[in-house]
């Protein structure tokens, strides 16, 4: 997999000027970019191949005052890679409560403020909800460039049944409590995708394996990178090889099959109502339990609260 286009170093702009030159590099090519409208531009990046980026997003990366990123120094690549100078911001979890009046200020003044993660599609796994929200609350336009995303580049390379599919992200890192919400997941009548660590992706593998038996699995590592490799396989056969020589290093996005039989278990929503009942509220468990089998929530609620009864009568 070739990247197009070169390294392209820019000069510190220092501080912010209506002067700064709205323009990004291609094939060599210098290209003048039209200055973004005002408000708020979610814009997916290359989830590891620099070439997967939307001519769509350079124009706005180039066009926008200022780029809010999770660490500067990784979009920094990508924005020397396409001859870009827009300043970066940082925007994250543990700066976002700080940062969001600021880039609520921009876009009050009338700026264009584009949002990236470190890699694929901003706010899948990331808290960029929180700023979306405020942005939409205080009346400013909210645009998406959709592109690159790990969760559907897995989808698509695993050869699993992709009509319904379930994102979890990442699982609990505790094993007790990763093992409790596999339990849980372990009946939704869809594919899951899951996101997990180098260091973590063997005992999650043995979870899986142990709760949800022999059941079909791609495990996906580094897509689009150099060193992108797809093993296919059932889930108990992928911990054994996660047990041995496998490679660890990198990223990883597990994509599981759903349970046999998914036409009889949709209709049994006891089971899964059962479940999230230990964990969350009554209002909470019929969500979750509507969404994942797609029954009206009246239904569903009437047979928690028929669940519930039980329950207390039990315990008197």
């Amino acid at each position: 997999m070739t990247d197009l286009g070169g390294p392209f170093k820019v000069p510190c702009m220092g501080n912010e000027s209506k002067s700064r030159p709205h323009r990004y590099v291609l094939f060599g090519t210098t290209v003048q970019a039209t200055k973004a409208v005002p408000g708020l531009h979610l814009v997916a990046t290359p989830i590891g191949n620099l070439a997967d980026i939307t001519l769509r997003a350079l124009e706005v990366l180039a066009g926008a005052d200022v780029i809010a990123c999770e660490d500067t120094r990784v979009t920094r690549k990508l924005m020397d890679r396409y001859g870009i100078a827009t300043p970066l911001t940082p925007y994250h979890e543990h700066n976002a409560a700080e940062a969001r009046p600021k880039l609520l200020a921009r876009l009050a003044a009338g700026q264009a403020v584009a949002l990236v993660s470190d890699a694929g599609t901003p706010l899948i796994s990331d808290p960029g909800y929180k700023l979306v929200r405020a942005v939409c609350e205080a009346g400013h336009a909210v645009t998406v460039l959709p592109g690159a995303s790990s969760v559907l580049a897995a989808l698509s390379v695993a050869a699993l049944p992709t009509d319904r599919f379930f994102f979890e992200g990442f699982l609990p890192a505790k094993q007790a409590a990763r093992q409790k919400r596999l339990s849980t997941l372990a009946n939704i009548p869809a594919t899951l995708v899951l996101f997990e660590s180098g260091p973590r992706v063997s005992s999650t593998l043995a979870d899986l394996a142990t709760i949800f038996g022999a059941r079909p699995a791609a495990i996906c590592r580094e897509l689009t990178k150099l060193h992108e490799e797809v093993r296919r396989d059932d889930l108990e056969a992928l911990a054994r090889d996660y047990t041995g020589e496998a490679e660890t290093r990198g990223e990883f996005v597990i994509v599981v099959a759903p349970p046999a039989n998914v036409e009889e278990r949709t209709d049994d929503i006891d089971v899964l109502l059962r479940q999230a009942l230990t964990r969350v509220s009554v209002k909470e468990a019929v969500g979750e339990v509507a969404l994942v089998t797609g029954r009206p929530r009246r239904e569903v609620y009437q047979r928690a609260l028929v669940l519930s009864r039980n329950a207390n009568d039990d315990d008197e």
